[in-house]
């Protein structure tokens, strides 16, 4: 029970330092690596199945956006062990060409758009992993 609770804490007291770090946008020059862009959303009504949704369609209109070689969007899946965060509703992966696509990508019309409309009035709280292969 000991090492259960000490688990959380460190969980929570990792999750609070990842809220409070502010990394630079990606320089388009930092590699020819494809790129992930993974983001971990929260809703501000959590289990909402209708604004679920609406955060996984939008998320999969981004395939025909330039650089974008795949999308996938979907819903938390439960899990028992420790340490597996269960807590947020929605996950999406972007996979982009490279650094220079992903760059153009968050500047795009449609991305742009989603997060006013769509993002910002159902998202409580965001966390969001860039990485190159």
């Amino acid at each position: 029970m000991r090492d259960a609770v000490l688990r959380t804490i460190l969980l929570a007291g990792l999750l609070g330092l990842a809220g409070c770090v502010s990394a630079p946008p990606p320089r388009p020059d930092s590699g020819a690596g494809v790129v992930h862009h993974v983001v971990i959303c929260w809703l501000k009504e959590p289990g909402n199945a209708q604004m679920r949704q609406q955060l996984i369609d939008v998320s999969n209109s981004f395939r025909d956006i330039p650089g974008v070689l795949r999308v996938s969007a979907g819903r938390v899946l439960p899990s028992e062990r420790p340490v597996a965060d269960s807590t947020y509703d929605v996950a999406v992966e972007v996979v982009l060409k490279d650094a220079a696509a992903l760059a153009r990508y968050l500047e795009h019309p449609r991305h742009l758009k989603a997060g006013r409309e769509v993002l910002v009035p159902l998202a409580a709280k965001l966390i969001i992993y860039d990485f190159e292969e």
